[in-house]
């Protein structure tokens, strides 16, 4: 078959590709059994019901035999987000039928749905609307009707059925044809079944048997209504072709359709299927096809066109004509078919995952091809050819190699942005994908992410991040591969099922696996790129009239396609990103380099690339040929121009050729005669996505003329192009080539980017009511549209159709229930592409000018992003245009442009950028702003923008001068309200120069008011927000400038105080404090607003008030006062400490710690004289109050005075060193008992002093306790404390306690120590136990008790017999320690020599103290001890010895032992032991005395010589 045209392109409608289907069971009670009837195979169909008409589509799956899906549409509304799937319990035959349920119920059934599954059960399904289904569920049985045919006959193998309302059609192997009135009558009624045969009235074994001789299988059934009655046409497998009534049961016809000579190999073929077209009452005949399949796999099909005649009267009669027209199948299957009167639409297999679909009439006179996604998706994603990405390769790296840093961005966002395209994306293939690299993917997960595109493409680029794509080769290889799996995952979702087709306005469109598209016919330049240059003309443009002229274009195009080859489609695709996206990389940067690729080859560096990637032979090899092929082109493209020249006669002709040709490309300028209407549905969601087809097209035409004429320029040397042709493309043409493109690629970027969603887009508060407005008359479509925002399938083009005019037939189109035509579509593409372009009536002034008016429709539906990339580009074109400046200063409308481009680079900033780039952004906008105030009627243009921006427009402004004062204040609080202090501050400063320009004119004009406030009010308003602005940026040296500046003294003074709390807040008070900002004139107010933040603060706040008063008085060396303000935070914390959690209190205590040590090194600082605080004038408060108080106050003094009774505190107005010391001393120990988590006393009562220093020793702290006593007490008050400690430090070396245990309010050095009897008792009956096992758990007490007795023991000598007596007081079993009991024996030197007697403590004290706590062993050995040492004197110290009362022993006490020992006899008690002691004492006593008589006799003697 010849090389057919393209006559027509396919549009997929936006969200068939991703439906939800509502799964519901159906039941089943017949048994499972053998298949009988045709097995499953892919299979779709569409039903078009009622008026307005509703479309439904059912699909059957092969690889999913037991599913039926169902979706119900009409063109009038949005394409449903849910479809039903009934699951059968068998696998199904590639059959359904639906139609409208006739019968009323009660059910509300609208459809009538007949099914039949391959074991010969067939179903009638009451639907219902399909959105209504629950998913889970299981269908009623009571909207349902099932019958297995086995049942009522013993019918053979099933071969064909077809279905209209009220009946069931199956036809068999054997040539029977069986009717079941499914839907009219109860199974049980007479009549429900009856066949279709020839002998009625004969028997049925009889029929049977002469059937069977002479009819062949059944092969094809078709029901058609003509004139009224339903009519089923039989093609039998022998060429047998009957038609049937149905009403009357009768055959009408009965021909043996033969194949003609012509059919060739495929004679013996089998007659496979059959199709007939409706009745046209007017044109007869009634065209019939049926399809011959061959026996042998290399024939393949044919499909023979018959003409059935028919005539009307009482008898309807048909005949068939004996002439045939054969189509040849050359490959592939035949997937599907339609029909109507005059054309045939024939959908086949081409190849492995490739299809071909073709329409031509019944005469096989006109045949044009259609279009499919196949080649569009593979085109695009760079699968049409083995080296298609590699081209991208060469062409990027060359392209942009300059741009090292934004290559791997620039490529990601050329792919990310072809993938996501409306037509290409399909979720089904996407996941699949995805889950090839990210196996745990699940399908709820990947809904939650295919929400939002910019979630997908966050999705997509982790995958890379994962795999390790780091370099730029490796980026494009995996791009590659990537959008190889997706082309595959795409191709088995997007397997073709059916047509579509509705004859009443011949609407075609295809059913896919996953989706519906509809076909529409090419423009007039498609039809000349695609199609033929006959059907350019027969659409009645009229290109060129000379013969001539017409030569020439084919020649240019020749030389483009050249071009194009070698450059590839990559370079469309580097050059088109450049364009959308020119913060990667500026594309006047891609038109030189891709010249250059043009004229000397490909740059090193994608030869390096592919050295890397493939190795150098490799790379060596492919260098050579593209060097071969790269001279080649140079060759033949230089022999071809130069032919075109000489053809033409000159360069000037050519030239001339080339604007007609672009004349094409600009945008139809059409009259927009109807109002807009709201409408989105999927009549508008298909001229949306033709919108962008057909741009898409433009575009390339566009690129592809453009890098023609800037070829022909740089060579124009070698190809004699004069100065004049020259000047002219550059001048003229390449302008025009690029306001076209310019033109095309905004109605291709508006048709094919997804809108923002309203949630994430910042609004202002001015204006926020107007959009939520959108929903205030609660219509559906209009709240449909609304919460559309943000998906991907809802394009800008769909916000900007809600204000599309059209004419009456385009409205009359997009609101129809049915599809349009295909002519219908492309009429309706060039209304909107004029709209877009040109505005209502066509006449736009220039581009510029409705597409402000667009930007403004964007923006007012929240758009910011589209519209900042839709005026950036703009802002590009014109920066290329020669007449930009006109443009500029016309009529406004250039800073109508600005004003909205920084207004949504400003929310933009605010909404999602962050760092650098929102940083660049805040700069563009406040550039913007600028330059739309400085221009040329900028007041008029703004102020219709008043209700998009929030710009209030001043209506009683004189001057620009005062307007602009205005806009600039504006801008300042818009920047402010976004957070944004930077510009705000520049708007702020830029008012403020304003203002006096405003002045200056008002006194040119004698006192014109025109600003309607002082000028001071002004000021001081402008330089407070310049205040606030800079502080917001920490450039505090510029608010402290601001507030210096500021003339209104209020608004200083406030500023100051708020400058005083950021710094505080902020932690910056080193600002404050190191004398780099004067504060000329300010300096009580800022102490005094530091004293007043002070006061009113948070004592526990992390930035302190009280500290920055003292370092702001010590920069200045105001010792007195700093060291003021640092008691001052003392005495508020002392207060507030009984309030303070037990984790808080160590830390207050320790700051009040630091500022009570901060105060006395800084008082040291002042003379002696004057080194004191006056506490009553700096309002300090009683340390008696436990809440601040802002009055004036007093402290109270403590009274360090000695003494038992402790006087009162008395009333102190000033502190000096002195008594801050003793609170730092009191505020240690309390600081020292918060660590050990004791709650320390706060007053300044001494007997609570006394209180801190018990707990102090309960807690170790007996450094800190013994300094709180040698601070507080002295002379004999000292000494009874130091006994107070001691005998808690000795308790604690006890580790077994008997009897009262002495307490903390010990006044008499021995009443306390006095046992009971009881105690005495059982301190006498354990007088043997050894008490040194209980001396090893205390042993580092003992030790500790031992170094402060030694060190204390100067201060008061009577604190060893304190110790000795708690000890044995308190554990009578205890064995003293032998350093304390060698205290008592050193109390002179020599003591052993001399008795007993010494300075306290002595061994007399120690033996006393033996008697008293019946320690009589101790006693009596310690008394041995010191006689027999008496007795054994060395001879030089008897002299001594000798003299008047030299020695001294304690008889009293030891009288008392004696006693005692007899006592404890008398009782019974230890009378062995008593006796010994008694005996020992007894036996040194008398040595003693006797040895004294001696001493006593020689000393007289001596005295009286």
């Amino acid at each position: 078959m010849a090389t057919r045209p393209l006559g027509a392109m396919e549009v997929p409608i936006t969200g068939s590709d991703s439906i939800q289907w509502a799964e519901v069971t159906v039941t089943s009670s017949c048994p499972l059994s053998e298949p009988c009837a045709p097995l499953t195979e892919n299979a779709a169909s569409c039903h078009v019901i009622g008026d307005p008409s509703t479309y439904l589509i059912w699909r059957i799956h092969k690889n999913l035999p037991n599913a039926l899906e169902l979706v119900e549409l009409s063109a009038s509304k949005e394409f449903p987000k849910g479809g039903l799937r009934l699951t059968f319990q068998n696998a199904l035959c590639p059959f359904a039928f639906i139609c409208r349920n006739e019968v009323p119920s009660t059910a509300d059934s609208k459809y009538l749905l007949y099914a039949l599954t391959v074991s010969g059960v067939a179903y009638l399904f009451r639907l219902r609307a399909i959105g209504t289904y629950v998913s889970g569920s299981i269908f009623p049985q009571s909207e349902l009707v099932e019958i297995d045919v086995h049942t009522h006959l013993q019918i053979g193998k099933i071969t064909c059925v077809t279905a209209t309302s009220g009946c069931l059609v199956i036809g068999q192997h054997d040539g029977s044809i069986f009717c079941f009135q499914l839907g009219l009558l109860d199974q049980s009624a007479l009549g429900f079944i009856y066949e279709l045969r020839d002998d009625v009235g004969r028997g049925r074994l009889w029929g049977l048997m002469s059937r069977g001789r002479i009819i062949g299988a059944v092969q094809g059934l078709i029901i058609s209504e003509v004139h009224g009655r339903k009519l089923l046409f039989v093609l039998h497998v022998d060429g047998s072709l009957r038609v049937w009534d149905l009403r009357a049961r009768t055959r009408l016809l009965t021909h043996n359709i033969s194949l003609p000579e012509s059919a060739g190999n495929l004679h013996g073929s089998v007659r496979s299927r059959l199709w007939v077209a409706d009745a046209n009452y007017d044109t007869s005949p009634i065209p019939l096809v049926i399809l011959y399949r061959s026996t042998s796999e290399a024939d393949g099909e044919m499909i023979g066109v018959y003409s059935l005649c028919f005539s009307l009267g009482e008898k309807i009669t048909f005949s068939v004509e004996p002439s045939m027209q054969c189509i040849h199948l050359e490959e592939g299957r035949l997937i599907d078919l339609k029909i109507t009167s005059g054309k045939l639409w024939i959908l086949k297999e081409d190849g492995s995952m490739l299809y071909d679909l073709f329409q031509t009439d019944v005469n096989m006179k006109n045949t044009s091809s259609y279009g499919l996604q196949e080649p569009f998706v593979a085109e695009h994603l760079f699968q049409t050819s083995e080296h298609a990405s590699d081209d991208l390769i060469w062409a990027s790296c060359s392209a942009v190699s300059s741009m090292k840093d934004h290559f791997g961005q620039f490529v990601s966002s050329i792919f990310l942005r072809k993938l996501l395209l409306p037509g290409i994306h399909q979720n089904a293939a996407l996941h699949a994908t995805i889950h090839d690299h990210n196996k745990h993917l699940t399908e709820s997960e990947f809904q939650s992410l295919s929400v939002s595109v910019d979630v997908l493409k966050k999705q997509i680029l982790s995958i890379m991040e994962n795999e390790g794509v780091v370099d730029p080769v490796s980026i494009i290889y995996y791009w590659k591969n990537f959008c190889t799996q997706y082309f595959h995952h795409w191709c088995q979702n997007s397997s073709p099922y059916g047509l579509l087709l509705d004859p009443s306005t011949g609407a075609v469109g295809l059913i896919r696996k996953n989706s519906i598209s509809i076909f529409r016919c090419l423009e007039g330049i498609e039809l000349l790129i695609y199609g033929s240059c006959d059907e350019f003309v027969s659409t009645g443009l009229v290109l060129l009239d000379d013969d001539v002229d017409r030569e020439l274009l084919y020649e240019v195009l020749r030389c483009i396609s050249s071009i194009n080859c070698q450059l590839s489609k990559a370079a469309a695709s580097v050059f088109y990103e450049s364009i959308v996206s020119p913060s990667l990389i500026p594309s006047e940067d891609v038109i030189p380099q891709l010249l250059k690729i043009l004229e000397t080859g490909y740059k090193s560096s994608a030869i390096a690339s592919n050295i890397s990637q493939f190795g150098a032979d490799a790379a060596w090899e492919k260098e050579l040929a593209d060097h071969k092929s790269q001279r080649k082109f140079s060759v033949d493209m230089l022999l071809s121009l130069h032919a075109l020249r000489n053809k033409a006669m000159s360069w000037n002709r050519v030239l001339n050729v080339v604007e007609k040709y672009l004349n094409y490309l600009i945008p139809n300028k059409c009259l927009q005669s109807s109002d807009p209407r709201e409408l989105f549905n999927i009549n508008t969601s298909l001229l949306v996505q033709a919108t962008s087809q057909v741009a898409r097209v433009m575009v390339e035409s566009a690129f592809d003329i453009l890098m023609f004429l800037s070829y022909l320029v740089n060579i124009s040397g070698q190809v004699l192009m004069v100065h004049e042709d020259i000047s002219r493309v550059q001048l003229e043409l390449i302008p025009m080539i690029q306001e076209i493109l310019t033109q095309w690629i905004i109605l291709h970027l508006v048709g094919t980017t997804p809108s923002e969603s309203l949630s994430e887009s910042p609004l202002l508060e001015d204006f926020s009511s107007r959009l939520s407005s959108l929903r205030i008359d609660n219509k559906m479509n209009k709240t449909s549209w609304v919460e559309r925002l943000g998906t991907k399938d809802f394009t800008l083009a769909c916000i900007l159709l809600l204000s599309f005019p059209g004419s009456t037939e385009d409205q009359g189109c997009l609101s129809s229930s049915r599809f349009a035509n295909p002519n219908n579509i492309i009429s309706s593409v060039r209304n909107f592409s004029s709209w877009i372009i040109s505005g209502r009536t066509g006449e736009s002034p220039d581009f510029f000018h409705h597409t402000i008016e667009l930007a403004t429709v964007l923006f007012k539906h929240g758009q910011y992003e589209a519209v900042e990339n839709l005026l950036v580009i703009i802002d590009a074109h014109s920066c290329k245009e020669k007449a930009s400046q006109s443009i500029q200063s016309s009529d406004g409308v250039w800073c109508a442009c600005l004003h909205l481009l920084g207004f949504c680079l400003l929310v933009r900033a605010h909404n999602g950028s962050h760092g650098i780039l929102k940083e660049s952004k805040i700069r563009e906008a406040v550039r913007c702003f600028f330059r739309a105030a400085s221009g040329q009627e900028a007041s008029q243009a703004l102020q219709r923008l008043f209700s998009q921006t929030g710009l209030p427009y001043p209506v009683d402004i004189g001057s620009a001068e005062a307007w602009k004062f205005h806009y600039y204040q504006w801008a300042m609080q818009i920047f402010e309200q976004y957070n944004m202090s930077e510009g705000a501050c520049q708007f702020a400063l830029a008012a403020l120069e304003q203002v006096d320009e405003v002045i200056g004119l008002e006194d040119e004009n004698h006192g014109g008011d025109l600003l309607l406030e002082p000028a001071i009010t002004i000021r001081g308003r402008l330089w407070a927000n310049v205040f606030k602005f800079t502080l917001d940026l920490n450039h505090y040296r510029d608010a402290y400038c601001a507030i210096i500046t500021n003339p209104d003294q209020d608004s200083k003074h406030i500023c100051l105080r708020r400058f005083i709390i950021v710094l505080c807040e902020r932690g910056a008070t080193k600002v404050l404090c190191d004398g780099e900002l004067p504060f000329v004139g300010l300096m009580d107010k800022v102490e005094q607003e530091l004293v007043w933040k002070a006061e009113r603060s948070d004592i526990t706040a992390k930035t302190n008030p009280y500290k920055i008063l003292y370092a702001f008085e010590m920069y200045r060396q105001n010792w007195r006062r700093a060291a003021s303000y640092m008691y001052q935070y003392s005495v508020r914390l002392r207060n507030e400490l009984t309030s303070k959690e037990q984790l808080q209190l160590s830390s207050a205590l320790q700051e009040r710690l630091f500022a009570l040590s901060s105060a006395i090194n800084t008082l040291h600082l002042v003379h002696p004289s004057y080194a004191w605080i006056d506490a009553q004038h700096e309002n300090y408060t009683c340390p008696e109050q436990r809440s601040p108080n802002k009055k004036a106050r007093t402290i109270i003094e403590e009274n360090s005075a000695a003494g038992d009774d402790l006087e009162a505190l008395r009333p102190q107005h000033h502190i000096d060193i002195e008594k801050l010391e003793n609170e730092y001393v009191l505020t240690s120990a309390q600081y020292l008992l918060a660590l050990a988590n004791v709650k320390p006393a706060f007053t300044g009562s001494q007997t609570l002093v006394a209180d801190s220093v018990d707990l102090l020793v309960q807690a170790d702290y007996y450094d800190m306790a013994f300094t709180v006593l040698l601070k507080f007490w002295k002379d004999s008050g000292l000494k009874r404390e130091l006994e107070r400690v001691f005998i808690s430090i000795s308790q604690k070396c006890c580790p077994n306690r008997v009897g009262s245990v002495l307490s903390g309010n010990y006044r008499s050095a021995h009443g306390l120590l006095l046992t009971s009897s009881e105690d005495e008792t059982s301190v006498h009956g354990a007088i043997d136990m050894n008490p040194t096992a209980y001396q090893s758990k205390g042993i580092n007490q003992w030790e500790t008790l031992e170094h402060y007795l030694e060190k204390y023991r100067k201060l008061h000598p009577r604190l060893p017999v304190t110790v000795a007596e708690t000890l044995l007081h308190t554990d009578p079993q205890i064995e003293l320690p032998l350093w304390l009991v060698h205290m008592f024996k050193g109390g002179r030197k020599g003591a052993t020599s001399w008795g007993m007697t010494g300075q306290e403590p002595d061994a007399a004290a120690l033996f006393r103290l033996y008697v008293d706590y019946g320690r009589y062993t101790e006693a009596t050995n310690l008394l041995l001890e010191y006689i027999e040492s008496f007795a054994s004197l060395r001879p030089a110290d008897i002299i001594n010895r000798k003299k008047m009362s030299a020695v001294w022993f304690p008889y009293t006490a030891i009288e008392r032992l004696w006693c005692q020992l007899e006592e404890l006899r008398s009782c019974g008690h230890m009378v062995d032991q008593c006796d010994k002691l008694k005996k020992l004492i007894h036996g040194a006593l008398l040595n003693h005395l006797k040895q004294l008589k001696v001493d006593s006799d020689d000393a007289l003697s001596s005295g009286l010589q």
